[in-house]
């Protein structure tokens, strides 16, 4: 889709973000300064309703939502 639009995967998830609602504002982490400029494109991206309605099919809410390390990591963390 982010090749469709013309933009990166980064810039595409951006976007969506941006399209959650004006009281949603995506803070994403950056090293260097292009990556800030290309983060800074998401704000050109339109998403329309059916975009909208792609990516949340291929990843429904909650889809991505568990633990964020495995078990023994968090045993290893939380001597």
């Amino acid at each position: 889709m982010a090749q469709e639009k013309g933009c990166t995967p980064a810039q595409l998830a951006l976007a969506w973000v941006l399209a959650r609602g004006d009281d949603i504002v995506p803070i994403p982490g950056t090293k260097r300064r292009r990556y800030l400029e290309e983060n800074l494109g998401a704000l050109e991206i339109r998403l329309t309703a059916d975009d909208l309605a792609r990516i949340e099919s291929a990843f429904p809410m909650g889809a991505a939502a568990g633990t964020r390390y495995a078990e023994e990591s968090m045993r290893a963390v939380n001597r």
